[in-house]
């Protein structure tokens, strides 16, 4: 069992095949009507952005039930490590042609307008056959924006940084390369210089962040 902030997950089996319960729980400190809304409306969305990507083409478990009442999911059970544990022990040339892979992917995923709101290597899955699965769509929506499309990508690109640093850059270079043989090179540059632009921020928001912890310092020693 693996018990994350919003839901349990839980391998088992159903109708003698493996699967994964995902168990939205009931969160205590929230009014009870409005818990069970959010449960029930967050249930019904994964289902059909997983729907909508399997449909097209994109490697997602399958929903075999769910029942959104309960905040109860049952998926397909995909055998493999998660990406990010593996990354390291795999050959650069290979790693390489599984980011063209995961770039084409996620392009399809934003040409049907689906974003799913946590992509990362810790929410990819990779099977025998060197297929990537993407899991947990839990914070996805559908959107056709360049904004949160851009989101998603700099999530990526974050991700590469912070547990592949020393192979980030070639290996998103890879991945926006998959990534534009399906959007075209105007829309990604679209979404480069989105990104571009959210990093930016980021940086702004953290000086200035450390630019008034500065001046509270001083102030104390006042």
């Amino acid at each position: 069992m693996n018990i994350g902030a919003e839901a349990a997950l839980i391998r088992g089996k159903w109708l003698e095949e493996e699967v994964i319960f995902k168990l939205r729980y009931p969160k205590l400190y929230r009014n009870t009507i409005l818990d069970l809304h959010l449960r029930k409306t967050r249930t019904s969305h994964e289902a059909k952005l997983l729907s909508e990507a399997k449909f097209n083409g994109v490697p997602v478990p399958s929903v075999l039930f769910i029942n959104p009442e309960a905040g109860l999911l049952i998926l397909e059970y995909v055998k493999g490590p998660k990406l990010r544990d593996i990354i390291d022990r795999i050959k650069l040339s290979e790693c390489l042609e599984i980011f063209i892979k995961i770039g084409k992917n996620v392009g399809i995923l934003h040409l049907n307008g689906i974003i799913h709101g946590d992509l990362t290597t810790s929410n990819m899955l990779l099977t025998e056959k060197n297929e990537v699965f993407f899991i947990d769509f839990g914070l996805g929506e559908f959107s056709n924006e360049v904004e949160k499309q851009g989101v998603d990508i700099h999530l990526m690109l974050r991700a590469l940084e912070s547990t592949h640093p020393s192979h980030a850059r070639r290996l998103f270079e890879a991945f926006i390369k998959g990534y534009s043989s399906v959007r075209g090179e105007e829309w990604k540059e679209k979404i480069l210089n989105k990104v571009r632009e959210i990093r930016m921020r980021g940086r702004y928001i953290s000086e200035r962040r450390e630019s008034h912890k500065q001046s509270k310092g001083f102030n104390n020693l006042s």
